[in-house]
């Protein structure tokens, strides 16, 4: 343990002797004063919100993450070409040591701006929260400055209606029959998704939400809906009407409300306390008078929220997700350091930086079936090849390791009020740092390890 934090301590002490940490810090403070004074906010409570917490996390993470990369790559890259290692490793220290006190070293460098820029960003915000108008003040308690937890409608498993659709079609016509069953499969899915999806002019949409173990907490609590809904036809003044109604049906307790709202953006408004009936099931409804039909997506047009907690707390969470990535991102860094060259290493690196947000396209493939086969006349998918189907499962594996590293949103999190559950940080600790870099540290550690480090080709 001693060699460990020996090692770590000099790590550290390396990032100020080559003036990283000075650099780096007024980097991140620079940013994040400058930030809010530069671009103004309109003076609500989303808007500076969306400047002051969004904004510099995001920033905060992008340039510690960069940061975090290079100091990674170099530190331990740049001490082999310059056969500085040799001195530490002739020493009673396992090669493995050396690693991880490099990558503590890193860690703590991390700790250190993460709570200097992260402490400037909340005493920021509370600072200029008190210059709010009382009414945006009380948006921001409300629906900001909270922890709130999260209710959905189950989303229903359309897997069983969609076989039974495509033996129905595929019996009834020739058409569909030469279709390839990935592309059918995939229109079916569709189809139902748009009924359940779509709101017809004049027709009605009711989501019901069981509140289960949470009733006795919400009890005389209000309620939030947050909703996103999209337009067949633009409305010619921007806005469409909605009629809103709340609570169990044919009940006196009912709440209703007519808003005008805009569509393709997200709307929160609160609902009264108890609208959910004696088994905790809580029945919203959408009548839709307009002359156009509208679609609720079913990820994430519904939602109902409440609050579970404070923001401080939540804050101290949402910034604990991002040292996690940190930690990763030193991880993959020393990993590739530990057998290339400072520059490769770091081409390395950022290239694995931009696979992990492709999902987009990796999504698109997985979807089709094919990387190829897509026919550029008619747009249907042409039956997969080997190459296709190999391809397929490479990134449905690709999919799902990225999905473990990137299923965290703290900064969206924070900035819309939601909850970051002790459990969600449990997940992202195991996920990120113990699984994900646990993996890159077993590699770096185990090439470093076996690596010669005093060969005739280095320098002296």
């Amino acid at each position: 343990m001693q060699a460990l934090l020996a090692i770590a301590r000099l790590t550290f002490k390396a990032a100020f002797r080559f003036r990283l940490v000075p650099v780096l810090l007024t980097l991140l403070l620079g940013a994040v004063l400058l930030l809010p004074a530069v671009i103004k906010d309109d003076g609500t409570a989303r808007g500076l919100t969306q400047i002051v917490l969004t904004y510099n996390l995001g920033l905060i993470t992008a340039v510690l993450g960069l940061t975090t990369l290079w100091l990674a790559c170099g530190t331990l890259a740049r001490e082999i070409e310059e056969c500085q290692i040799q001195v530490v490793a002739v020493k009673p220290v396992a090669r493995w040591q050396i690693w991880l006190g490099k990558w503590l070293g890193i860690l703590f460098l991390n700790a250190l701006m993460l709570v200097i820029s992260t402490g400037v960003v909340y005493a920021q915000l509370q600072w200029r929260a008190k210059k709010l108008p009382p009414e945006q003040r009380e948006v921001l308690n409300q629906e900001i400055f909270v922890a709130r937890g999260s209710l959905r409608e189950p989303m229903p498993d359309l897997e069983p209606a969609v076989e039974r659709l495509m033996a129905e079609r595929i019996k009834s016509n020739e058409a569909f029959a030469k279709m390839p069953p990935a592309e059918l499969r995939k229109l079916l899915r569709e189809q139902l998704k748009a009924r359940l999806q779509v709101v017809p002019p004049g027709m009605t949409r009711r989501w019901q939400v069981n509140v289960g173990l949470a009733k006795q907490l919400l009890r005389d609590k209000p309620l939030f809906l947050r909703i996103k809904f999209f337009a067949a036809e633009k409305p010619p003044g921007g806005t469409l009407t909605a009629i809103w109604e709340a609570g169990p049906p044919e009940s006196p307790r009912r709440a209703r409300a007519v808003l005008s709202q805009a569509p393709e953006t997200f709307h929160e408004f609160a609902i009264p306390a108890n609208l959910f009936d004696d088994r905790g099931m809580l029945t919203v409804e959408f009548t839709n008078p307009n002359n156009t039909a509208v679609l609720f997506p079913l990820e994430d047009g519904f939602e109902v929220l409440y609050r579970e907690g404070g923001f401080a707390l939540n804050y101290f969470r949402g910034v604990a997700i991002v040292f996690c990535w940190m930690a990763l991102l030193a991880a993959l860094g020393l990993a590739t350091s530990s057998f290339l060259s400072f520059p490769v290493a770091a081409f390395v690196s950022l290239g694995l930086l931009v696979v992990a947000f492709s999902t987009g396209t990796m999504k698109t493939i997985i979807e089709q079936g094919t990387i190829l086969n897509v026919n550029p006349d008619t747009g249907m998918v042409d039956e997969p090849t080997v190459f296709d189907t190999a391809t397929v499962l490479i990134f449905k594996g690709l999919l799902g390791v990225v999905n473990m590293v990137r299923g965290f949103s703290p900064i969206d999190s924070l900035s819309t009020g939601r909850s970051i559950s002790w459990w969600q940080l449990i997940r992202a600790i195991l996920q990120i740092v113990v699984v994900m870099g646990g993996l890159f540290a077993a590699i770096g550690m185990s090439v470093f390890t076996k690596r010669e480090l005093a060969t005739a080709g280095q320098r002296g």
